[in-house]
């Protein structure tokens, strides 16, 4: 037989058999996604939704501004006591803990596993996925900006152990996704900042912080770094359906790889998170922020009060424990010439402000958000300002955002299409909320316990104090009609 005609033979017996491996490694991805898809929605509680649980637990997917969420509001409500141990405090979730009402926490819904089946309520907040990727890049470059007063790397490491070994709480770097994303982003800068004193010179090619690779990585080798595609692209999405690389379920790592390799399979991983978002007590927009905290406070928050007085469970600890307050320590810590008022933890702001939780009620609650939230974000910025400084000239502002390459913002896009179609779905979920608290208002039950907030002020109060002068208005008014009446006549 020719050679050639062997050869065509051999490349086609070698096609099929290729052929056949790719079918059936397809089929048996598509399998173990179906097959867990399944469990999971079996699982799902078909209870009252509206009506709050035994335990709230508070799903926090990163740079939401969830934080604001539990400083806020929910340390205003919960006693340290009720706390449940969580990722905050702890790596991992202790569910020896067995009468706590609250937990808070970057753990995927996988943690629902360990939570009483049947009495628990989730919550959770969700962003326009492209300005999460965004603030997610940023927020890894700020926190591995501050290990940069270090003259090396290798000081930069042991320091930070020091300081975690020495301390009773964790460090953003045990937390995830950070634990993965600030030491890869740290090592970077470091790598960046000894090529520049290699070669002797401080000019920058680039105005553009996204794109200045003298100092930083760039945004878009950031999104296309496989990190990047591992923890964060659709971080969301996994983190509802429970599939992160910090799951829980032994299947988690699978069923993922399969979604990354063929991508059609996400559609299972999708109708998942959907359906979870649908079994939630509450869902938020960080867009809508103004819109999204009154209605915590309203559908989270009124059900919390209620449930506390009813189990006297409120009252019993006024003040959060101080002794919590010393558990966790941020990693301005590890700059010894950081200036004292740029140290500590990000809860200072909100702890100067803390209230007596006797006799809590929404208005109550409201008033306290909004001087929390405040100083809140003044201290965030303080050590955002602090962090930046020490890559200068780069400086993330919103301004730049709206500079970077269409191009990019698209790619972050086609990156993100789970997150992007949750977000929308996410979207409907807020706008039924949001007409189901408005329907309340007219519920003569209810009317006085809902207060509707716009810039800080709330619309009864505003009623109140513009009553006198549309009152003085229609007197002025119904004069000046008698007197042009009188004239005619």
């Amino acid at each position: 037989m020719d050679s050639t005609v062997k050869c065509t033979i051999l490349l086609i017996l070698l096609g099929l058999v290729v052929n056949a491996f790719s079918v059936t490694d397809y089929e048996h991805c598509e399998n173990v996604v179906k097959k867990w898809a399944t469990n999971s929605l079996k699982h799902e509680s078909k209870e009252d939704k509206h009506a709050l649980k035994d335990l709230l637990f508070f799903l926090h997917v990163p740079r939401t501004g969830g934080r604001t969420y539990f400083h806020c509001f929910l340390k205003k409500l919960y006693s340290s006591s009720l706390e449940c141990p969580r990722s905050y405090d702890k790596l991992r979730f202790d569910p020896s803990k067995e009468k706590c009402r609250l937990l808070v926490t970057h753990d995927d819904y996988s943690t629902s596993s360990k939570l009483p089946r049947g009495r628990t309520s989730v919550v959770t907040i969700l962003r326009n996925p492209i300005d999460r990727v965004f603030s997610t890049y940023e927020f890894s470059v700020e926190v591995a900006a501050r290990f940069l007063v270090h003259p090396n790397l290798t000081s930069a490491t042991q320091m930070a152990g020091r300081l975690r070994s020495k301390n009773k709480g964790v460090s953003t770097l045990d937390i995830w996704p950070w634990k993965y994303l600030v030491p890869w982003m740290r090592e970077d800068l470091f790598a960046r900042r000894d090529a520049r004193k290699t070669r002797g010179t401080s000019d920058f090619t680039s105005g553009d912080p996204y794109n200045m690779e003298d100092i930083v990585m760039p945004l878009l080798n950031y999104i296309n770094n496989p990190i990047a595609h591992e923890i964060v692209h659709n971080g969301a999405t996994f983190q509802i359906a429970g599939l992160t690389n910090n799951s829980y379920l032994p299947e988690s790592h699978e069923v993922r790889h399969c979604v990354d390799k063929y991508n059609n399979l996400g559609d299972y991983v999708l109708q998942v998170a959907k359906k979870r978002l649908d079994n939630m007590l509450y869902v938020g927009l960080t867009e809508d922020h103004r819109e999204s905290a009154t209605m915590f406070a309203n559908v989270v928050g009124q059900q919390v009060i209620t449930q506390l007085v009813n189990s006297n469970a409120i009252g019993k600890e006024a003040n959060v424990n101080n002794s919590e307050q010393g558990t966790s320590f941020s990693d301005s810590e590890l700059d010894q010439n950081t200036n004292s008022d740029e140290k500590g933890n990000e809860t200072t702001s909100s702890d100067d402000n803390e209230v007596n939780q006797d006799n809590m009620t929404v208005e109550k609650l409201m008033d306290t958000y909004e001087v929390c939230i405040s100083g809140l974000r003044k201290t965030q910025t303080r050590r955002r300002i602090a962090s930046l400084k020490r890559i200068s000239p780069a400086n993330f502002t919103k301004e730049a955002r709206n500079r970077v390459p269409q191009m990019v913002l698209q790619r972050i896009q086609s990156l993100n299409k789970l997150d992007v179609e949750l977000y929308e779905y996410a979207q409907g979920i807020f706008a039924k909320q949001h007409k189901q608290a408005a329907e309340k208002l007219f519920d003569a039950r209810t009317l006085g316990s809902i207060f509707i907030y716009w810039g800080g002020i709330k619309l009864w109060d505003a009623c109140l104090w513009t009553m006198p002068f549309v009152l003085l208005f229609i007197f002025l008014f119904v004069n000046a009609k008698r007197r042009t009446l009188k004239l005619k006549i």
